[in-house]
């Protein structure tokens, strides 16, 4: 008996030409995981599948499921394109990368949280008012949270409280705060390393004063999964 057809949202992580005219489209589904789909005919001049299967955009797909592994699209329709992101070089740059890491995670994982940080930081990038430096430290942090790999903003690397008004260093050995006199870290940089763990970057965007922070609370962010 033939599987149903499957209808849901995703977005477009690879596309790949093969043969004459079609496409393999590497997909990224809300409640369905990764997916690979033939779009067949996709890149003649009529064809009606080519506008829905977008890069930097959510797709409402329909999709056959085949003998295969490789399924066969047979609808697709764009529902948020994020067109401002192709105006600004660094965040399309970021949101390849943003592509790349979560297509890497969640290779055997299906699990609607990624589907959701990646259209977040295409949502995120896609607003000019959000500075690029709040996106790229929330992804990364968003992303070591799904993997289990989440900072410690509680205690230092001794179990302590961290403690407002003190400065820390960071030990990457320990993943945790060391309290140092001498440390770049305030207490208004855990603040907001929380604010990204626990809000979008649209929400953050509208917090005064943050602007000295976001250098060190990016680089600090890149490198949690980097360790």
């Amino acid at each position: 008996m033939p599987r149903p057809q499957i209808k849901t949202k995703a977005v477009v992580l690879r596309r790949t030409n093969y043969g004459e005219a079609d496409r393999i489209v590497q997909l990224l589904t809300f409640d369905q995981g990764k997916l690979s789909v033939m779009a067949k005919g996709v890149r003649r001049e009529k064809s009606k599948l080519a506008g829905g299967i977008e890069l930097f955009a959510i797709c409402d797909v329909t999709i056959m499921p085949g003998k295969s592994e490789i399924g066969t699209l047979t609808g697709a329709r764009l529902d948020t394109f994020f067109a401002q992101i192709l105006k600004d070089y660094e965040r399309m740059q970021f949101g390849y990368e943003a592509i790349k890491q979560v297509s890497k995670t969640a290779e055997h994982v299906e699990d609607t949280a990624f589907f959701e940080l990646l259209s977040g930081a295409f949502a995120s990038l896609n607003d000019l008012e959000v500075p690029l430096d709040a996106v790229v430290a929330w992804f990364w942090l968003q992303l070591a949270i799904l993997e289990g790999q989440g900072l410690n903003l509680s205690t230092d690397v001794n179990g302590m409280k961290l403690v407002e008004g003190k400065n820390y260093l960071f030990d990457y050995d320990a993943m945790a705060f060391v309290y140092d006199d001498r440390g770049d870290f305030t207490t208004e940089h855990i603040k907001l390393l929380r604010l990204l763990s626990a809000q979008s970057p649209t929400v953050i965007k509208k917090v005064q004063g943050l602007t000295p922070l976001w250098k060190q609370v990016r680089w600090l962010a890149e490198r949690v999964l980097a360790h």
